[in-house]
């Protein structure tokens, strides 16, 4: 029969099992493991509690007393045995030398991002045709960004728009279009411009982003046709996917814009599948790559240009698409996530 002697006889064993445990151990997981190994819930002092009950009531007390030693014994042991591994820790640290003579580890160099990468791209393709880089502000007036481009606020263009404001007449311009509207203002007649930047607009899905880059293109001069509109496109389609094979065609389908008119869309003619139709093209045989047409009258008159001496085309683009197409990116927020395992990849 288990006696009160024997269980404080075990006891006082397992706090000196448990020092030579806790002695080789050189880590605080470790050591916390030993610990809920002894004083857990199925730990060892607590199977030899287990006994308590079968004593008489008159020597529960002692073996109490003996478990209550043997923890505080344990509990102490864990703490000088972290204290004297933090102290080690300490002393390597104060012996360890350092010779700062040494070369500093290489840092990897980093690249442009791949939207910037494309956009002086861009830059450069048009440059060979003589177009100039404009620039203008991201916040811009209502004016600058609509009425200038024949969409008064009744029209339901502005709808398509879905815009930022930031005031009653102050806006996160939606398109490049207001730098075309400042050039027009600033400069007279020719004209030949490409406005890269980024836009805002209330859009978000796996194609559109509230932020998204454009590339908008004008071209304002005496005798300016659609056949020198469509002339660029075709420069532009095969310089920049001339990896496709080259060799592309350009389709303008008739489309209405309140700024152009006439409007149309730009279609490539598929380079992935050589017009025989595929899922990029949807069966089709053309990608649609952005929006132009010819300056519109209206607008000429708003920025004081006269429209019976001087005709012009715009055209405009989204850098991003332009981009997913080429690198076959799905998603349009991959560029802004800032992911390296995507970014490396250009």
């Amino acid at each position: 029969m288990t006696t009160s002697s024997d269980l404080i006889a075990q006891l006082e064993r397992l706090g000196g099992q448990f020092a030579a445990a806790i002695a080789p151990l050189v880590d605080e997981q470790s050591i916390r493991a030993a610990q809920a190994q002894f004083l857990g819930k199925k730990g060892q002092v607590s199977e030899v509690m287990k006994e308590l009950g079968r004593l008489p009531p008159a020597e529960r007390p002692l073996v109490g007393q003996a478990a209550n030693k043997v923890k505080d014994t344990i509990a102490q042991a864990v703490e000088e045995r972290l204290q004297a591994l933090i102290t080690a820790k300490r002393q390597a640290d104060l012996a360890r030398t350092l010779d700062v003579t040494l070369p500093a580890r290489p840092v990897g160099g980093g690249h442009l991002h791949l939207l910037t990468q494309v956009r002086l791209e861009l830059v450069e393709i048009f440059a060979e045709l003589g177009f100039s880089v404009a620039e203008g502000p991201q916040v811009e007036t209502d004016w600058h960004t609509f009425e200038a481009l024949a969409i008064p606020k009744d029209h339901p263009a502005r709808d398509m728009q879905d815009t930022f404001y930031i005031a009653d007449e102050i806006v996160l311009r939606t398109h490049t279009s207001p730098v075309q509207i400042r050039t027009m203002q600033a400069h007279p007649p020719p004209i030949r411009i490409v406005a890269p930047g980024v836009v805002y607009r209330r859009d978000d899905d796996a194609t559109h982003s509230p932020m998204f880059t454009q590339i908008e293109g004008l071209v304002v001069d005496e005798g300016v046709r659609v056949s020198d509109l469509k002339g660029v496109l075709l420069h532009f389609v095969n310089r920049f996917y001339a990896r496709l094979g080259g060799g592309l065609d350009v389709r303008l389908r008739p489309s209405y814009f309140p700024f152009v008119e006439p409007g149309v869309e730009i279609d490539m003619s598929c380079g992935f599948c050589r017009g025989s139709g595929c899922r990029l093209c949807k069966g089709t045989g053309w990608i649609e790559i952005g929006g132009a047409g010819m300056v519109d009258p209206d607008v000429f008159a708003h920025v004081g240009i006269d429209s019976e001496r001087y005709t012009g085309f715009a055209f405009g683009m989204g850098i991003e698409r332009m981009a997913m197409l080429r690198h076959g990116v799905n998603d349009i927020k991959f560029y802004y996530e800032g992911d390296l395992r995507f970014l490396d990849q250009f």
